[in-house]
């Protein structure tokens, strides 16, 4: 990560704690009230090919001793309404602002894989993982809601894992190398500036 990209993440990442502090507040004792604890899901990602973090997320689903694979309609049943509501406007991401304090996260940059992914294709994820995982990127901006429609078909955690692997692992990889290739601050800003305008997007639908 360059210095221009990590000063980008501290001023902005510390700016929306700031503009969102009361928000994020609110949606703490939201949770708490509506579904109890815990309040966050610590999911092990990877920040390059050998260095694991912890991701932080509000919890949106029910929780389980043993969750592996990425999720599926397999795993739909387990979506909370309260996760729901927040998914929808991914709110439950909002706890990766401090994610983006630690360094662990720029604002843009390929989604964090899970270690499994890393470890069953470290040529591609090699590559990938050159750069900081993002909370947003060209791939979240062209594919997730794709990526959402081919899962979503899946019943079975065998099923997901295949369409996962087959279809998703390749198609995000090849739009994360393009953000890669071109990434510059202008161009983060841009990307920011696409998310937000996806999600007023998804709010008028």
């Amino acid at each position: 990560m360059t210095w221009r990209k990590r000063i980008f993440d501290l001023f902005f990442a510390s700016l929306l704690v700031i503009i969102l502090g009361p928000i994020i507040i609110f949606l703490v004792l939201y949770i708490y009230l509506k579904q109890g604890r815990p309040l966050f899901y610590v999911a092990e990602r990877m920040k390059t090919p050998t260095q694991p973090f912890g991701l932080i997320k509000f919890r949106t689903m029910t929780v389980v001793s043993d969750d592996q694979g990425v999720s599926g309609a397999h795993k739909a049943s387990r979506v909370t309404p309260v996760g729901a509501r927040l998914r929808s406007k991914r709110l439950d991401e909002f706890p990766q602002l401090w994610n983006i304090l630690k360094g662990d996260l720029s604002f843009v940059g390929p989604r964090p894989p899970l270690k499994e992914y890393v470890d069953r294709f470290p040529g591609i994820y090699g590559e990938v993982l050159k750069s900081r995982p993002g909370v947003t990127g060209l791939a979240t901006i062209r594919f997730h809601k794709h990526e959402e429609r081919l899962l979503s078909r899946s019943t079975t955690a065998e099923e997901t894992d295949d369409i996962y692997c087959r279809i998703c692992v390749p198609r995000k990889a090849k739009l994360d190398l393009i953000y890669q290739r071109k990434q510059s601050t202008c161009y983060d800003f841009d990307l920011v500036f696409q998310t937000i305008g996806n999600l007023f997007k998804g709010s008028k639908e």
